[in-house]
């Protein structure tokens, strides 16, 4: 009886330890996926010998300034399927992302068999979407939040998952007081559309309303709030 070969998938994340913690999470997980490239860039990925592979989960958030539409493109032409994987989970973008070609969206705070399931689902050729997700999109549609740059919903979607603001600053390359100037610009926005997050706890709230955070069990951060 002939055996079904595993499915061979790639990572790209420019976070290593995200990256290397990733690599162990799926093999660990699953013993129908062989991992064979956990690369850091776009780059890396089309020039490693083991590509094309069958599925890879592509960081939304690469820093390459590269179109994320030109990269599902050129995966999809060579016969790979795309998932990506992000921070945030904003409406439009997801809805962006799909439209590209893109068979999956998972935030990075998915457990691993959820993760597993969007490379299956990927592989054979379903698209797939957490429950939280699908939900979060499903909201959006009623929602009458403001409309944030790309840049304020990174800002918004780390805040509200609970890091202080110097962090949020480190992890987007920008000053601290360039995080605090769009923290303000996005409670402005909101305040002007009748919606309070003035606290920390408010905009976490709002930000899962709105998609822009899933809302994912986890340690309470060991931060205090005067830090953020």
């Amino acid at each position: 009886m002939a055996t079904t070969p595993p499915i061979r998938i790639a990572i790209v994340d420019d976070h290593r330890m995200l990256l290397g913690a990733l690599t162990e999470w799926i093999r660990q997980a699953a013993n129908d996926i062989h991992m064979v490239a956990a690369v850091p860039t776009w780059a890396e990925l089309l020039s490693h010998p083991a590509s094309p592979v069958d599925v890879v989960l592509l960081d939304l958030d690469l820093k390459d300034n590269l179109p994320l539409s030109l990269k599902i493109h050129t995966l999809t032409t060579m016969g790979v399927r795309v998932v990506l994987m992000s921070t945030y989970g904003e409406p439009h973008v997801v809805r962006a992302a799909l439209h590209d070609g893109a068979l999956g969206y998972i935030v990075k705070s998915e457990d691993a068999s959820m993760i597993v399931d969007a490379i299956r689902a990927a592989h054979a050729g379903e698209s797939f979407i957490s429950a939280e997700l699908d939900g979060a999109l499903a909201a959006a549609l009623t929602t009458g939040s403001p409309r944030l740059s790309a840049q304020e919903r990174r800002v918004m979607a780390l805040y509200g998952a609970g890091e202080p603001v110097k962090a949020v600053a480190n992890q987007l390359g920008i000053s601290e007081e360039t995080a605090k100037s769009y923290l303000k610009r996005i409670r402005d926005k909101y305040r002007a559309a009748g919606l309070d997050v003035g606290t920390k706890v408010g905009l976490r709230k709002q930000a899962i309303a709105d998609g822009i955070l899933i809302d994912w069990p986890r340690a309470e951060p060991q931060h205090s709030a005067a830090q953020g």
